[in-house]
């Protein structure tokens, strides 16, 4: 069958198609003869009940230039297409949930919204990985600055980070001894505004920070490990990390069965862990990485997997 396939991303100008996970599903979709059409930022609606957007045929090309051709936008409805990815990064704020929301009024006639719409709002990417406690570390969620202290005091060293963050970003690391930590904690919670996580310093970052894709619930057979490097503790790439691609180990493949029943059941086709030594400490879901990075390391087609299995899921609507 014809498959017309949506995309709401960030500007597909401004992407960097050497590492976009998007573009790979873009290249993808249109080898296998979809029909892509591009969702202007910030251009979703609803007319009488009906999901819209301004919409435009969308061409691809691998390329570091000239890498996308885009037709004149057009105002029309989702109930267009059978596929919609949605794919912008983080923060998933009022802007974001209100698009979840509109796309479940999509969702509603038939289109297919990778990821559901109802579990992007659910599953906040931090405290998600808490739904499987016997894959995380020692974790503590507070606006409590007494007690985040307290838990970096217990066990010397902790990771303090928002909930709401991406890419490494406003993450520290923080030890009982350091005289700055009180300025952390009044600065992550806001003067106690703001929920904050505190997790155990797990010592093997330096092996890197494993992100394992997810397929339906099943792992890529292959993490890519985001080392830190010089100084710096975070390993994310956007955060200076290097990147190492690594066969899943028993313990990964462990975490990754723990995880994926619950994924397939909210319908969570496409989804990142991270994984540092043996623990969890995400669940990304929103839009998460590293299939070119993988691909290119490995001879993988993730993209590909992955639409086998959108369009098993399309021949069980039809």
């Amino acid at each position: 069958m014809s498959i017309a396939c949506a995309v709401v991303m960030d500007p597909i100008n401004a992407i960097n198609t050497a590492k976009d996970s998007t573009f790979a599903m873009l290249l993808e979709a249109q080898r296998r003869g979809y029909g892509l059409h591009y969702i202007k930022p910030r251009s979703l609606s609803v007319r009488n009940g009906q999901a819209w957007a301004l919409m435009a045929n969308l061409k691809v090309a691998d390329s570091i230039e000239n890498w996308f051709v885009l037709d004149e936008f057009a105002a029309r409805p989702l109930s267009e297409v059978q596929v919609v990815l949605m794919r912008t990064d983080p923060p998933v704020d009022s802007h974001y949930l209100h698009d979840s929301h509109i796309l479940s009024l999509a969702q509603k006639d038939g289109v297919l919204i990778v990821n559901d719409p109802q579990g992007l709002r659910d599953l906040n990417e931090k405290l998600a990985a808490l739904l499987f406690p016997q894959c995380c570390p020692e974790t503590l969620v507070s606006r409590d600055n007494a007690e985040l202290k307290a838990f970096v005091e217990s066990h010397g060293e902790a990771v303090l980070k928002p909930l709401d963050g991406m890419g490494g970003r406003s993450i520290f690391r923080a030890s009982s001894r350091d005289p700055n930590l009180n300025v952390i904690l009044e600065t992550l919670t806001d003067g106690g505004r703001s929920l904050t996580m505190a997790q155990r310093y797990i010592a093997e970052i330096t092996e890197g920070d494993k992100r394992i894709l997810m397929i339906e619930g099943e792992p890529v057979p292959y993490c890519l490990a985001r080392i830190p490097q010089g100084n710096e503790f975070r390993g994310n790439l956007a955060a200076g990390g290097r990147g190492e691609g690594r066969p899943l180990s028993d313990r990964d493949r462990w975490i990754a069965a723990q995880v994926g029943p619950e994924l397939r059941k909210r319908g969570m086709i496409f989804v990142g862990l991270d994984v540092i030594g043996n623990y969890l400490t995400e669940v990304n879901v929103t839009s998460p990485t590293c299939i070119r990075e993988l691909d290119k390391q490995f001879g993988l087609n993730i993209a590909g997997q992955l639409f086998d299995a959108i369009e098993v899921r399309l021949e069980r609507q039809s």
